[in-house]
């Protein structure tokens, strides 16, 4: 007779602290803090030298398949055209579909490569588009998961990116 009280008491305990965070919504990350995890690409074209290499750079994690994808997109863009360095990394997309994708909407990655999935999983993802914020020396300063649009965008990508470009 006490246990459904007890069991009710300890859930509602669960969901209190879960909404205690500052916020709820955001999913952690494995990689913040730390020296980026190793590209595994086999067919990429930038490898770990190029994310340590000195200056601030991103690594967007997208695929042709992915709508939000699409929708972020134009921010992609803007960013190669401030000098910022993207690298792309095409998650689980057919090479014929990521092409087109790309010449349809234009290219915005310095580099770019294929992963069928190993990746990601280093890298702690989500889901597409997850772009990571890394410092001159690889290190990952934000895991930014979901698309760069938005108020979360511009409250949390914004800010990081301009603090870390010294801006």
């Amino acid at each position: 007779m006490i246990l459904p009280p007890l069991l009710f008491a300890g859930l509602a305990l669960v969901f209190w602290l879960g909404m205690q965070r500052d916020n709820p919504d955001m999913l952690p990350s494995v990689a913040e803090g730390k020296l980026a995890p190793p590209v595994t690409l086999a067919d990429a074209g930038f490898g770990d030298a190029d994310l340590r290499a000195p200056g601030i750079k991103l690594v967007n994690f997208w695929a042709s398949w992915c709508a939000p994808c699409r929708v972020e997109h134009p921010v992609l863009m803007d960013l190669q055209a401030q000098g910022i360095p993207v690298y792309g990394v095409n998650y689980k997309d057919e090479p014929a579909k990521a092409a087109a994708f790309l010449a349809e909407l234009g290219d915005p990655f310095t580099a770019i490569g294929a992963d069928n999935g190993r990746m990601g999983l280093d890298w702690g993802l989500y889901g597409v588009p997850e772009t990571f914020i890394l410092d001159g020396e690889g290190k990952v300063i934000l895991r930014f998961a979901g698309p760069l649009v938005g108020s979360d965008y511009e409250q949390r990508f914004v800010p990081a990116l301009k603090a870390a470009l010294g801006e």
